[in-house]
């Protein structure tokens, strides 16, 4: 098949759709930190690195096989951490309005549509019906629902709005596998180097084997990998991090420690959160703003440890600053969870013959 990425960013969905052994010849990207890590990892990808709504046609030349367009607008508008933004007059939450002109130019086979399973409840759902409903319109079968990546084989308990749609199938999410082993977030990072806050040696060496197929298999054949950099917070900010146990947050900060915040929906349980060793992890997304914080060490986690936990392989590059990877790590889709959505996609297609 050939793949085209819509809202590209670092990568996340092209990675799960090589992996299906999709040939993506086409991604649209703006930000230029992401541009040059997708550029860096799929070099082989023509990349339009511009704004969507100046694109006004895709050409992935000689469609001798069917196409899949896929991708996910920037969701912070349908997340629920952003309680302010989740409405109609957020115009983050109308770029989906391009992802469906792209769909009536360039015509593919298949459609995949991904977000954050927030944008079910914003407006009630509005956003997320009236996307189905033209898509529909367009002559598309639709599947949709959302997958959590944890039973995908993702150390992370992260949930996605996953809709696929085709104009000559009858598609269909893929199906969690009836034995899975599922990796805990230590059996995911426990091999990674040892850093210290504000680390920012970028290439280092493993600190003993993987502790896991899952890393085993991330790793393959590395001996060095890229990603150790940490976010350097002050000193009465990791001050706090030794009062919070594993699975604790903000509220076991004592009291005369804490901010004084006025505002009291700044904290969440999300806030401060010390990551448990022997589960998944919670949601890998603004790990740096809200703090997640290493399970035996007190500080922040790196960029590679985060990319871990969202399985991108160590061989993937992030670039740019230390903030602009963190970001575009904290919103990739897991490439697990892509590829088992595309696996789907190829095997149905493969059904039918293809077009």
């Amino acid at each position: 098949m050939i793949g085209i990425d819509l809202f590209a960013g670092g990568g996340g969905l092209t990675l799960g759709a090589s992996l299906s052994g999709i040939d993506v010849r086409v991604a649209v990207e703006n930000n230029p930190s992401a541009c040059l890590t997708y550029h860096t990892n799929h070099a082989d990808t023509t990349l339009l690195a511009t704004d969507i709504t100046k694109v006004d046609s895709i050409d992935v030349g000689n469609r001798d096989k069917p196409v899949v367009l896929f991708g996910g607008p920037p969701c912070q508008g349908f997340s629920t951490s952003n309680q302010r933004t989740r409405h109609a007059e957020n115009p983050k939450n109308w770029l989906f309005r391009e992802f469906l002109r792209m769909v009536g130019s360039v015509e593919p086979e298949w459609v995949v549509f991904e977000n954050v399973s927030g944008i079910l409840q914003t407006d009630g759902g509005r956003f997320a019906e009236s996307f189905r409903e033209e898509l529909s319109g367009m002559g598309y079968k639709i599947a949709y629902g959302v997958l959590n990546a944890v039973d995908f084989g993702c150390p992370q308990k992260r949930s996605r709005y996953i809709l696929i749609g085709s104009l000559n199938a009858t598609p269909q999410l893929p199906t969690p596998p009836a034995s899975l082993t599922r990796p805990t977030l230590w059996e995911a990072i426990g091999d990674l180097p040892e850093l210290v806050n504000g680390a920012m040696e970028d290439v280092l060496t493993y600190r003993e084997a993987p502790l896991s197929d899952y890393a085993k298999a991330l790793r393959a054949d590395l001996e060095v990998c890229t990603g150790h950099l940490v976010s350097r917070n002050a000193d009465s900010i990791v001050a706090r991090y030794g009062h919070i146990p594993q699975g604790g947050n903000w509220q076991n900060i004592p009291g005369m420690m804490r901010d004084p915040v006025t505002d009291r929906r700044r904290y969440h349980s999300g806030i401060y959160k010390r990551l448990v060793q022997n589960s998944p992890s919670v949601v890998i997304g603004n790990f740096r703003k809200s703090m997640l914080i290493h399970p035996t060490q007190d500080r922040g986690l790196s960029v590679r440890e985060a990319a871990r936990i969202q399985s991108f392989p160590d061989r993937y590059r992030f670039c740019g600053s230390i903030g602009f990877q963190q970001q575009q790590v904290g919103n990739a889709v897991p490439p697990t969870l892509a590829k088992a959505v595309f696996d789907s996609v190829v095997a149905i297609s493969s059904q039918i013959g293809g077009r």
